[in-house]
């Protein structure tokens, strides 16, 4: 049985905790509503990692072309926090 407090995989733990318990993999993840595959994906990374490897990494890398100068967005928050009423058309203008 595995434990954890943390809010953000106590899902996925109760998964891996309900197939142990019932002793039937399909069972448990019709229940949890979760394909299999997730499962095994799931017992992979606690196999290699311990249980803090169910937290979510985040694989996206930043995109530069999205940004604009720093100037430019440090200016549009400014004047969004001054005039906190007029939406993002009045603020584009």
């Amino acid at each position: 049985m595995y434990q954890t407090n943390n809010p953000i995989i106590k899902h996925k733990v109760g998964l891996l905790n309900l197939a142990e318990e019932l002793n039937n993999v399909s069972k448990a993840c019709k229940i949890m509503g979760v394909s299999r595959d997730t499962f095994y994906r799931y017992q992979e990374l606690v196999n290699d990692g311990g249980i803090d490897a169910l937290i979510n990494q985040n694989r996206r890398v930043p995109n530069a072309k999205n940004r604009v100068d720093e100037q430019i967005e440090s200016a549009v928050v400014e004047y969004a926090i001054e005039y906190p009423a007029h939406g993002q058309h009045v603020v584009v203008n």
